[in-house]
């Protein structure tokens, strides 16, 4: 088992009917000015929006809406101006990770002098040496961001997204309520099985560890997964939804990664998709993990052999295990209703290898996965093998 540390300062509040303790919480951080961050239209329409201005009487309330499915840069600086017109002392993002993701970074940008996107571009010396308390309503179990310190912003004008976190950037508090997802489109509600089912993968399926605990932990994570897929068709249901959130929070609030080592290689290659096509996050997701899969085999064979045996119950040889576990991870993306091919989503896929790895080469990521086995030509041949 490797080493490791793990600190998860978020309370979560999870369930029905927890609103009415907001008031309690924020006033334990001696706080006056709320700022609610959201995206789109949804949040009133659906009366969540009247809900917390109703709990937040006797507190100054502000509004910040239209942040995007990717959070782009430019509309989160809009907000960060606003807060500090008005000296905000407090965020509530209310949303699901996109929203989470933006209002991590107002958090940071709102006390940093200079440009904000030299700290997500990673230049020598910046850095968010502070950030602004904030809390979360969660309506979209996906990402995980309710939970953990990590976000990734989207700067259109540079097709570029970036990573960002640290201690600073977890919530002081979320509150999950299962109910919410009833209010999802299935599309959202599929993004966000997917979502977590890759998160999962991404810490689990590497290569055989002895950290056993962990390894069952993301075995139960997937197969739940797989088991409380008619969510998409029945939101309502109260089993699944809860289910899935809490999937959702555990695949990554830090927990799945204690002791084992990971590849986060299919989200660093999605993330490129997203920003050059604007396909959605987990659809990009499921478009480059078979693929990469299917040219790591060697590499992750012999992970690939139990978790076709432990979640999918799979028989045969030791081969034709590995290779069916990967073709029923694709069809179970496929079952939710989403596409794995980037030809299914632009018409204009031609030079999208050769792009993808010029940005690896351009920003030395020259060895990742598990192994520090893909390479920038390696990227390339997942993402022709993707078309």
């Amino acid at each position: 088992m490797e080493n490791f540390e793990v600190i998860n300062p978020t309370r979560i509040l999870f369930g029905k009917n927890q609103l009415f303790r907001l008031p309690e919480l924020l006033r334990s951080f001696e706080v006056q000015k709320i700022m609610i961050v959201y995206g789109g239209g949804s949040v009133k329409q659906l009366g969540l929006l009247d809900k917390l201005l109703n709990e937040l009487k006797g507190f100054d309330v502000f509004e910040f809406g239209g942040v995007e499915a990717n959070p782009e840069y430019a509309t989160l600086m809009d907000g960060v101006a606003l807060a500090q017109k008005h000296e905000i002392d407090f965020f509530l993002a209310v949303g699901g990770g996109s929203v989470i993701d933006g209002v991590k970074f107002m958090s940071g940008a709102l006390f940093y002098e200079g440009e904000p996107w030299d700290v997500l571009d990673k230049k020598e010396g910046c850095m968010f040496e502070k950030a602004l308390s904030f809390g979360t309503v969660l309506t979209l179990p996906a990402t995980g961001s309710e939970a953990n310190s990590g976000a990734v912003i989207s700067r259109r004008d540079l097709k570029q997204k970036r990573g960002m976190g640290g201690p600073l950037f977890f919530p002081k508090f979320s509150f999950c309520n299962p109910e919410l997802v009833a209010t999802l489109p299935k599309r959202q509600i599929a993004n966000g099985i997917i979502d977590a089912y890759t998160h999962t993968l991404e810490q689990y399926l590497t290569f055989p560890s002895d950290n056993v605990l962990q390894e069952r932990q993301a075995e139960s994570i997937l197969k739940t997964l797989i088991d409380i897929r008619g969510v998409i068709e029945n939101p309502s249901d109260y089993k699944l939804a809860s289910n899935l959130m809490w999937c959702a929070t555990q695949a990554l609030n830090g927990n799945l990664r204690c002791g084992v080592i990971s590849d986060w290689a299919t989200h660093m290659i999605g993330h490129e998709l997203t920003a050059m096509y604007g396909i959605d996050h987990a659809q990009s997701l499921a478009i480059i993990a078979p693929r990469l899969y299917e040219h790591q085999f060697e590499n992750k064979q012999e992970k690939l052999i139990q978790y076709g045996k432990r979640v999918w119950n799979l028989h045969g040889t030791d081969q034709t295990i590995a290779k069916l576990a990967i073709e029923k991870t694709e069809e179970f993306f496929q079952s939710l209703g989403v596409k794995t091919r980037i030809s299914e989503y632009t018409s204009d896929y031609e030079g999208t290898d050769s792009a993808i790895m010029n940005v690896f080469l351009e920003r030395g990521w020259v060895a990742i996965g598990e192994r520090q086995a893909i390479r920038p030509e390696d990227v390339k041949s997942i993402v022709k093998s993707a078309y």
